[in-house]
């Protein structure tokens, strides 16, 4: 039993502090969006940047928003099973892999931020809107913020290894 319990705490899942900080400022940005912004009413930052609160029933890029419910279940139950394969890969990681275990919790933090909303709401709640002039990206949050950079740093980290 003591092996175990050092083999846990000398993994990768010392980085999950990093994931509860992410997923506390996904669920309070949602929390701030909710109470101080109209639905589809965009709130001025820069001129590139708008706080637009959005719900997005689908997945990234709102890819089956317009399905006919189902896609709450598939989607929340995929990102509880992603959530848990980087939670066991985070457990056999050696701590000092730092930029895949960062990479990992960024991931793991978006992938249950999201969840979270599906679970409450049934859909995501989404506010960050980039813009260039009538041209919009898709409205985003922290979490999937999170998720993207997490992604990215895996793939250089991949690409740094040659594999």
């Amino acid at each position: 039993m003591r092996n175990c319990l050092n083999r846990v705490t000398t993994s990768g899942l010392v980085w999950l502090a990093l994931s509860v900080v992410i997923l506390i400022i996904d669920r309070y940005s949602k929390v701030w969006m909710l109470d101080h912004l109209t639905l589809g009413e965009p709130l001025i930052l820069l001129p590139f940047l708008n706080l637009t609160l959005a719900y997005n029933t689908g997945a990234a890029f709102s890819f089956l928003n317009s399905a006919s419910g189902w896609q709450h279940f598939v989607l929340g139950g995929l990102a509880l099973v992603v959530a848990t394969y980087i939670l066991i890969w985070l457990a056999r990681s050696p701590r000092q892999q730092y930029w895949q275990n960062i990479a990992l919790c960024l991931i793991f933090a978006g992938a249950l931020g999201n969840a979270w909303d599906r679970i409450l709401y049934s859909h995501v709640i989404d506010f960050i809107n980039f813009h260039l002039g009538d041209w919009h990206f898709a409205i985003f949050n922290v979490a999937d913020s999170a998720i993207c950079v997490g992604a990215f740093m895996l793939i250089l980290k991949w690409m740094k290894q040659g594999k």
